[in-house]
């Protein structure tokens, strides 16, 4: 097979053909590809980028920060916003350009993003902002960051009906592809209309990955020709009468959009039937699960359109544009609406079409007898939209096996187990290794801590005496509802440095004036480590919040610190702060919670993540210190894990018992593990680790006797490869995704990859899903379904045997490879004698894969013995996996997409082949 050559860069710099990105880099290749419209088309446009962080958005600023390069070759300025109402703002004034001062630029495209509650949180600026419009050769594109499924959110988000309110059109994209293609016709409609557009980015798209074409010419913009553009245009003016302004948004606004998103066919009958008497409609993710059900049915359009069946794309979700939808509704019978959350276009289907003769009936969250059909809560899966339209077939005739066919595959499937995998152990989120909050969380017996958004959070879930959080912003604010009425007289309040900036200290000024007892915990660790440790978005520094809180009336103030000697005597603090050493913290909350009304400790060490990473980068000293435990003293108390709460100090089994170990692949050098009382610990000063030997580099010393290599039959079907990778956050998981999906890119395949992230990536169970077939066509949901698994990677036996990884075997034909290392659970810290009960999960696994397909091994141990570096595990599977012709891609495909990958390219690459070697 010839391999495609293939860039790293490509994604961004390549000028047309077919790319391999995430959701989140196609947002960053957009205003690149609109630039270069703009340029074609003669326009000197500008682009200015501003919002703020959030899942799924997470990592946009990382991204665009990452592209810096290409974004100022295209006029791109990529400014984010202190919140996220103040970037809306600076968004609004982009679109002022030229109408009070003069600019050498036609107009500037802006481009808004976060994540749902922020979007709730710009009510009042996004309204203002749409009713004033956008610039003839501007327009603003919304990307609105729902989190349907509240992977990495306190609660899940439609940001849908938030636009209905502000009277912004919502586009609803279908894919990675769909990001860039929709995405341009979003802004020319915005351009047209006057109108902000929303653009609906779920996790389930931004978090994937696809090969995507990127020519500027795929798509057409052509402006309507029935539209009568009233008389000076519907563009941003000044000045404005804001009655005008109201009229034209109720009047002529919403009806351009419309005509242009008929003009340009963004809703479409995708298939048809000449006897159509039932149809189906969706829009974004939800027909993405349309398409999987009919797929999984067997139904083809061929088939549909023997069944009577017509499909219906939406792609405006809201204004719904009439006149596509009533002839898609021609001659049917039934309309079936599938959305996930909140039905929003349902009822305006059912409002269009009331009245005409012969209208269908209209089913969506709930059937004609009033029942559940598709559910408003959690999301909605393939599975269950392949049940319902089984079902609702089957009823009109010529398809009553449909719902035998889901019976009998669901049959095959491994039965989700009672509990959490029946191993009675959780892979959930934890604190980092060496994380301050470790420490920093704690609070003085008899006192309680309230909490709020960051990596803190998880504290809620450890014996921490914290409990109930609040929104972004008003850490402590519900204290001052409660302190009038109870017994207690004094809480504590964690907030994170970059939350203190956002909106945070807000939330101070509202407790001093209340006049409340609490003292605000400032965790100042230099980084936003929950979305992937960026900046803070300005400057901040320990000695500028202590004359901030000086200045809202915050008297006494103290700093705790890992290291107090990074402040000389003098340090330009506010009066009467003193700097103290971490042992302190305990003394120091005491004398604060007794000082009376509001006070404020400012908790100051580097994020652990952050310092692992400029340690690697060569940004900040790696002292020439370790610590490890002497076994043979070691009495396996936990005392260590008490003092440390840190998950680097792992179990040893021993003939005399269970011990303690630190993992020094993942010791991040805080040394708060010395502090317990323990006379096993040894610190060694000075000298370096010994390197394991470099075998992976030498010639295999078994190959002069196997000789090379055999290749497998690697599986190839007409239907995709579906490959669930489980494992534990911050492992390499991902890795694994994107390897296999830039692989299959240069093979010249199809592929998408869907990553969970977010706070499971802290330590908790992470699953990649990556699914392969010869032509896109084939691909549609991007999460695989129910039995429709064909390998699950098994990176962590925990992760492998728990309900969501089991539940995508069929005992069929579905092959597992498991790594059966025990690797420690969060609760290990706290129950030093549990059970991890690696027997029990490797016999669940076994039973949910096809008789004989289950591999197990001890992956880890094999990466230690090899490399020194426990992560290289999960290469040594993939090539094992590979090796058995479980994997559609070719060898050196795999071995190029590491080399792109770059991170450990060297060691990954060898132990993809050692993987090879040990099948």
């Amino acid at each position: 097979m010839t391999l495609a050559a293939v860039a790293l860069d490509d994604k961004y710099a390549l000028e047309s053909g077919r790319v391999f990105l995430t959701g989140t880099q196609a947002l960053v290749r957009l205003p690149m590809l609109q630039r270069r419209r703009d340029d074609a088309a003669g326009r000197k446009t500008g682009v200015f980028v501003s919002g703020y962080r959030g899942s799924p958005l997470g990592g946009y600023d990382k991204a665009l920060w990452q592209a810096r390069a290409f974004l100022a070759r295209h006029d791109i300025h990529f400014q984010p916003g202190v919140n996220e109402d103040l970037a809306a703002t600076a968004v609004w004034g982009s679109q002022q350009l030229g109408m009070v001062g003069p600019t050498r630029y036609d107009g500037v495209v802006g481009i808004w993003y976060g994540k749902g509650p922020g979007v709730d949180r710009c009510g009042d600026a996004i309204r203002h902002a749409n009713s004033a419009g956008t610039a003839r050769d501007g327009g603003v594109l919304m990307l609105l960051g729902d989190d349907h499924g509240a992977k990495s959110s306190t609660l899940p988000h439609q940001s849908d009906f938030a636009m209905v309110d502000a009277m912004i059109p919502v586009l609803h994209p279908a894919g990675v592809q769909e990001f860039l293609d929709l995405g341009l016709h979003g802004v020319a409609a915005s351009r047209f209309s006057g109108l902000w557009t929303g653009f609906k980015c779920v996790t389930a798209i931004v978090d994937s990955s696809a090969t995507a074409s990127v020519d500027p010419a795929r798509v057409d913009t052509a402006l309507p020709e029935d539209f009568a553009m009233p008389e000076g245009g519907l563009n941003i003016r000044w000045p404005d009468d804001r009655f005008d302004a109201e009229e034209r948004l109720h009047e002529a606004k919403l009806a351009a959009f419309q005509a242009y998103a008929r003009r340009n066919r963004l809703d479409r009958i995708a298939w048809d039937s000449p006897q159509a008497r039932i149809g189906v409609a969706a829009s974004g993710k939800s027909w993405l699960d349309v398409m999987q059900a009919l797929d999984d049915l067997g139904i083809d359009s061929d088939m549909a359109a023997a069944l009577g069946l017509r499909l219906y794309k939406v792609a405006l979700a809201w204004p719904l544009e009439p006149e596509g939808l009533r002839r898609f509704a021609d001659g049917l019978d039934e309309i079936v609406v599938v959305e996930e959350k909140r039905g929003l276009i349902e009822d305006q289907v059912k409002s269009l079409l009331y009245g005409r003769p012969r209208a269908p009936v209209v089913v969506g969250k709930r059937d004609e007898a009033g029942a559940p059909l598709f559910p408003a809560a959690r999301e909605l899966s393939a599975d269950h939209v392949a049940q319902v339209l089984a079902r609702r077939l089957a009823a009109r005739g010529g398809a009553e096996d449909l719902p035998a066919r889901l019976s009998n595959r669901a049959a095959r499937i491994a039965a989700a187990p009672p509990d959490s995998g029946g191993a009675k152990v959780l892979r959930t989120p934890y604190f980092c290794s060496g994380c301050p909050h470790n420490t920093s969380t704690r609070v003085p017996e008899g006192s309680r801590a309230l909490s709020g958004i960051g990596c803190h959070f998880m504290a809620q879930s450890m014996d921490r005496n914290t409990a109930t959080y609040s929104q972004m912003g008003g850490e402590g604010a519900p204290w001052i509802g409660q302190a009038p009425f109870a017994d207690e007289d004094h809480v504590f309040v964690n907030i994170g440095d970059g939350t203190y900036f956002h909106s945070g200290l807000l939330a101070v000024r509202a407790a001093v004036a209340a006049g409340v007892n609490a003292t605000y915990k400032i965790l100042y660790n230099d980084a936003v480590a929950m979305t992937g440790g960026q900046p803070i978005d300005g400057s901040l520094s320990v000695a500028q919040i202590t004359h901030q809180l000086h200045g809202e009336g915050v008297k006494t103030i103290a700093v705790v610190a890992d290291d107090p000697g990074k402040y000389p005597v003098g340090a330009d603090f506010a009066r009467g702060v003193r700097v103290h050493p971490r042992a302190e913290l305990d003394s120091v909350q005491r004398a604060l919670r007794a000082a009376g009304g509001v006070t404020a400790l400012i908790y100051d060490q580097v994020c652990a993540t952050e310092k692992r990473r400029r340690r690697k980068r060569g940004r900040m000293a790696d002292p020439a210190r370790w610590t490890v435990i002497n076994d043979r003293v070691c009495e396996g108390c936990g005392d260590c894990s008490t003092a440390s709460n840190c998950v680097s100090v792992e179990p040893l089994e021993t003939p005399f018992g269970r011990k303690r170990q630190i993992n020094l692949s993942t010791c991040n050098k805080d040394f708060s593990c010395v502090d317990g009382f323990c006379p096993s610990f040894v610190t060694v000063e000075g000298g370096a680790l010994r390197k394991t030997a470099a075998r992976a580099a030498a010639p295999d010393p078994l190959a002069p006797e196997l000789g090379p290599l055999p290749e497998p039959a690697l599986a190839e079907s007409g239907a995709p490869a579906n490959i669930v990778v489980a494992g534990i956050g911050g492992t390499g998981v991902v890795t694994i995704g994107a390897v296999l999906g830039m692989a299959a890119h240069i093979a010249g395949k199809a592929c998408t990859v869907l990553d969970s992230v977010g706070a499971a990536q802290k330590g908790g169970a992470v699953l990649s899903q990556i699914r392969i077939a010869a032509a896109a066509d084939r691909l549609h949901a991007l999460a695989i379904g129910r039995g429709r698994a064909d390998l699950l990677l098994g990176c962590d036996v925990v992760v492998a045997a728990g309900r969501d990884a089991l539940s995508r075997l069929d005992a069929e034909r579905s092959a597992a490879v498991v790594n059966t290392h025990n690797a420690p659970v969060a609760a290990f810290v706290r129950d030093p004698d549990i059970d991890f009960a690696r027997d029990a999960n490797r016999a669940l696994v076994a039973r949910a894969a096809a008789p004989g397909k289950a591999e197990f091994v001890d992956a880890t141990a094999l990466a230690v013995a090899l490399f020194g570096d426990a992560i290289a595990g999960n290469m040594l599977l993939l090539g094992l996996a590979w090796q058995k012709g479980l994997v559609p891609v070719p060898a050196a495909a795999i071995e190029r997409a590491i080399d792109l990958n770059g991170v450990a390219a060297a060691m990954n690459r060898a132990a993809f082949a050692w993987g090879r070697r040990a099948a």
